[in-house]
């Protein structure tokens, strides 16, 4: 079958118009048919961020950015929207995704997706708009970390200078003089740190001798000490049986029974205290003490009484007189004799 020239002609244009419009997709940053999912985010700028870069997950290359636009009527930190593609079906971007500007090279910039470990919340849909953060180039940390090394180095050169200026000013012949009388004094210095160190030299080898005889001593005591380890030994066994012993005694037995003594001692004290018992009625009944002293009182007159007059009480018959008095037994007269002895003259 035969085709006309226009109808080739026609064919051609359609092919190269259709080639055209993938181009211009695929150089926008879609797929080369189109058809991919569409996301946006917002930044405070681009961070020099060109149409087409990549759009990176895990280093993997899963999209495109597809536009860059300025945005004059957000806020400051949402002036930039960028729109990005992800071309890969398999990926989905869960609630919580941060999409940052960066460096995925020395000299590419593209956007990082940074999935969150807690991906049960869901996914966006296509045409939704993602968090958006600008990370700090690598230009902007060297000279953030530069800028103070050059502030400090600056400072440390002026500070050089100064220290410079003012060594220049010093030394002038007045301050060589000085040196040099300072080098001299100190040669004095070192000439007479070696006469000390032969001056000790000769201590040492005049003490050595004595040094050897305190060695020998302290070997005599220590050789003592050897022999004596024995009795040391035995006498340390007599202490150990010693404190085993004061270990093993019944202190408790011993402590129990001085606490039972004292509690009885307590209750006697309390029953005198109480006037109860012959202790007890004899410091608190005022009238047994009444009589005690009436009683005593009366053996006094008793005895002053025999002693005046005897004859009232003992009377001896020499001639067979007729007895006078009362008559007293035996064991009456033993007694009255035993109070007549007990009164002191």
């Amino acid at each position: 079958m035969k085709y006309s020239k226009e109808i080739k002609a026609g064919i051609i244009a359609i092919l190269s118009i259709a080639v055209l419009v993938a181009g211009v997709n695929f150089l926008k940053g879609n797929s080369f048919f189109g058809g991919d999912d569409k996301y946006y985010a917002y930044f405070p700028n681009s961070g020099q961020l060109m149409v087409s870069s990549n759009v990176t997950l895990n280093g993997v290359v899963v999209g495109k950015v597809m536009d860059v636009a300025y945005v004059p009527s957000n806020p400051a930190d949402k002036r930039v929207k960028i729109t990005f593609s992800v071309q890969n079906e398999d990926v989905k971007l869960p609630k919580g995704t941060v999409i940052e500007i960066g460096s995925l090279d020395l000299l590419t910039k593209g956007l990082l997706v940074q999935i969150p470990a807690d991906i049960s919340k869901g996914n966006y849909k296509p045409g939704d708009v993602l968090p958006g953060k600008l990370s700090v180039d690598m230009v902007t940390q060297v000279k953030s970390y530069a800028d103070p090394i050059s502030q400090r180095l600056q400072a440390m050169m002026s500070s050089i200078d100064k220290m410079v200026v003012s060594l220049s000013a010093f030394w002038d012949e007045t301050a060589t003089s000085e040196l040099e009388g300072s080098l001299k004094q100190v040669k004095i210095t070192i000439q007479k740190l070696g006469n000390v160190a032969q001056e000790l030299e000769g201590f040492v080898s005049e003490e050595k001798v004595h040094f050897a005889h305190i060695m020998n001593n302290v070997e005599n005591i220590t050789g003592n000490l050897k022999k004596s380890n024995d009795q040391i030994t035995s006498i340390i066994g007599n202490t150990k049986k010693i404190t085993d012993d004061l270990v093993t005694a019944d202190f408790k037995g011993v402590i129990l029974n001085a606490e039972t003594t004292l509690r009885k001692l307590n209750n006697v004290l309390s029953e005198v205290e109480s006037g109860k018992g012959s202790i007890g009625k004899l410091l608190h009944d005022d009238k047994l003490y009444n009589e005690l002293v009436e009683t005593n009182n009366e053996l006094q007159n008793l005895a002053s009484d025999i002693q005046l007059h005897p004859e009232r009480y003992i009377h001896f018959s020499v001639l067979g007189a007729k007895t006078k008095g009362v008559p007293l037994t035996g064991p009456e007269e033993k007694k009255l004799r035993k109070i007549l002895d007990s009164i002191p003259e």
